[in-house]
């Protein structure tokens, strides 16, 4: 049986192949291995309630999350899942790996994850370049959600947002600089606060102020990854994630201004990762 992860900052999507029905999935709080150590992943993957069944029988578990981009949290990771999965061939790699797998296949092509957090790639049909991108959501991931959350909480607090949508923000969160301060400065996960505020864009997407501050992230997003690549407007480019998913059309338009060829925009990668695994797996070509 095969087990296939797909883990953001957010939120972990998982799929399992059974041997005499269709396919489960479900879905569990994001386990990047810069916010959550490594006790915190064996307990939260030993509370899912649709693994415990079939834990034993799972042989090989691909696990792509976000964070997973050294030697060492790669390890963390692979640590915290071997005692649920004792029997399984555990693999672990970045999640920017997972979603070029999910949208390029075997084709050359840019990708990039405007999710909780931003990154961008090359792959050449076999294998990820090493990314100069996603920098965190201190110094970089321009154009995701913790940016944007960012952006909508910096304008509120410093009393910029235009009066309407004041209100509506005010109204709908009920927060304050000490609960911001803290959220962000003393708990864990302060990326996926910050990024818990992007759907407030999605609720006013009409709005022409929030119109802007999308385009804007998505133009500093460009600016930052993909143009600096010379041969950008060769390949298509693939975009994951929800912020991408949620602002498609305004994506379009930032990149069309730029010639850039979107390619395909996936809100969630898990379906078509499982299916690339699966298909790589039955022809051994999977190597990670």
């Amino acid at each position: 049986m095969i087990l296939v992860v797909d883990s953001g900052s957010s939120k972990s999507d998982w799929k399992l192949e059974l041997p005499d029905s269709a396919p489960i999935s479900f879905s569990t709080n994001g386990l990047n291995p810069f916010f959550v150590n490594e006790k915190e992943i064996t307990r939260v993957i030993k509370e899912i309630p649709e693994i415990i069944p079939y834990a034993d029988e799972v042989t090989e578990l691909y696990f792509f999350g976000a964070g997973c981009i050294t030697p060492d949290r790669r390890e963390m990771v692979s640590n915290a899942l071997t005692p649920l999965f004792e029997n399984a061939y555990i693999a672990v790699e970045n999640d920017l790996f997972g979603c070029a797998l999910a949208t390029c296949g075997n084709k050359k092509g840019y990708v990039a994850t405007l999710g909780t957090g931003s990154d961008l790639s090359f792959f050449d049909g076999e294998e990820l370049m090493t990314s100069h991108n996603g920098n965190g959501y201190v110094l970089g991931d321009e154009g995701s959600g913790a940016y944007f959350g960012k952006k909508l909480l910096r304008l509120f607090l410093y009393g910029r947002m235009p009066k309407d949508l004041n209100e509506k923000f005010a109204v709908k969160y009920r927060i304050n600089k000490e609960i911001v301060i803290k959220n962000v400065y003393q708990k864990e996960r302060p990326n996926a606060f910050l990024a818990s505020f992007a759907p407030f864009m999605s609720d006013n997407i009409t709005h022409p102020f929030i119109i802007d501050l999308v385009k804007g992230g998505f133009e500093e997003f460009v600016q930052a990854s993909i143009l600096t690549y010379a041969d950008y407007n060769q390949y298509e480019c693939h975009f994951v994630g929800s912020i991408a998913y949620s602002f498609d059309l305004l994506l379009r338009e930032v990149c069309e201004t730029h010639q850039i060829k979107v390619g395909t925009i996936l809100k969630s990668p898990i379906n078509e990762l499982f299916h690339a695994v699966l298909e790589r797996e039955s022809n051994s070509l999977l190597s990670l």
